[in-house]
């Protein structure tokens, strides 16, 4: 049985952050029904990467990622005609999960300030930018912006170009996946508190204020008032000699900061000579740009004759951070993700027998499992709307 079988979500959501949140409580067991607006289905469905041939609406990637193990009903919880088919379905659910902007969510009746008078014991979800009072031009903000309000443009790059705008973050789609993680851990330990005091609640997050609990530690010293606050983006730069450097067969990435690092760098490399000239502790105390350029390029001219998975897998005998740099075909061939049974198979009656990754973290009592691809548009809507399976 997974964790979170006995539960029921109303999905109202049309983004990758309340359908990932919706996603993570139906791999692990939680009965999600979708909603999704008649004829038009969930705009996820109409962003790439697309696959397959025929019905335009189900050749998503990202909608098939996002969707696995729901149910789909086709009913706009916005339309005034579906008011009532709306209040049946909030009785029968113990979760609604939002990510509108706000005010939406009063417009269909479900004021984030009073619907505990008609519904007691259901957990309601907003996920938006900035919470629900935002300043007026922060109303529509996409992850783009929530990503350099939150202070990760800062440093993207580390060692940034400060004549060079900052680009934007790792993905698609960061703020949002961060947001919907935390949001469905705070879904999941209402529901434990629900089971003592028989009550529901509002749960409201902002998605800039979750990215920027993740800040690096160089900006929480800031914050913590252990280094001077600096506008200049460059001040984030630890000016060490870490990278992404050239294998024979793809990249690797390096991190040094200590003393231990450098002297797995010397066991790798053979203790060659031009490390001799290098102070013991000069990563902490003296680490001055002339030897960063240095060391930079002794490491990029010995790992341009090594092939990347067998020089991490040393490296990292000897203490030293060095990864390989993965291709999306490297982690489909990972013989650790092999072993943790990361990707699983499902056949979608459009896209075909596809891989699909599954979470990070295992409950070994209560797993999540993959049982069933993301549905066709309004494949449930007879069933669900009809009270089967109620």
């Amino acid at each position: 049985m997974s964790a979170l079988r006995p539960y029921r979500v109303l999905e109202l959501s049309e983004s990758v952050a309340g359908e990932y949140c919706g996603k993570l409580l139906a791999d692990f067991g939680a009965e999600v029904i979708k909603l999704e607006k008649p004829g038009e289905g969930s705009p996820t469905r109409r962003l790439g990467p697309f696959a397959g041939t025929g019905e335009a609406l189900e050749r998503s990637g990202l909608f098939a990622y996002l969707n696995t193990n729901k149910r789909s009903v086709s009913l706009d919880p916005a339309d005034p005609a579906a008011a009532e088919t709306l209040r049946r379905l909030l009785e029968r659910v113990d979760v609604v999960i939002d990510d509108h902007a706000p005010g939406w969510l009063k417009g269909i009746g479900l004021d984030p300030q009073a619907f505990s008078a008609a519904w007691p014991r259901l957990l309601l979800c907003s996920i938006t930018p900035y919470g629900q009072t935002p300043p007026e031009d922060r109303r529509h903000a996409q992850d783009l912006n929530v990503f350099h309000a939150s202070g990760w443009g800062y440093h993207t790059p580390t060692g940034a170009d400060e004549s060079r705008p900052p680009l934007n973050g790792a993905g698609r789609f960061l703020p949002s996946y961060e947001a919907a993680l935390d949001s469905a851990m705070c879904i999941v330990a209402a529901l434990y508190e629900r089971e003592g005091s028989g009550q529901g609640q509002f749960i409201e997050v902002s998605a800039q204020q979750v990215l920027a609990s993740r800040v690096d530690y160089v900006l929480g010293q800031m914050v913590a008032g252990d280094m001077d606050v600096s506008t200049r983006r460059n001040a984030l730069d630890l000016f060490g000699p870490a990278g992404i450097f050239r294998c024979r067969d793809g990249y690797a990435y390096i991190w040094m900061s200590a003393p231990s690092h450098w002297d797995g760098l010397r066991q790798l490399l053979g203790d060659p000579e031009w490390m001799k000239a290098f102070p013991e502790r000069w990563l902490e105390r003296e680490c001055t740009p002339p030897r960063v350029a240095e060391c930079r390029r002794h490491i990029a001219a010995w790992l341009a004759t090594q092939d990347k998975e067998p020089v991490a897998a040393e490296a990292q005998k000897l203490g030293l951070t060095l990864v390989p740099v993965n291709s999306a075909e490297d982690l489909k061939g990972s013989p650790q993700y092999r072993h943790r049974g990361y990707f699983a198979e499902l056949e979608h009656p459009v896209l075909g027998r596809s891989l699909y990754p599954t979470v990070p973290y295992k409950l070994s009592e209560t797993p999540a499992r993959l049982e069933s691809p993301a549905p066709l548009l309004g494949q449930d809507t007879d069933r669900l709307l009809a009270g089967e399976g109620a």
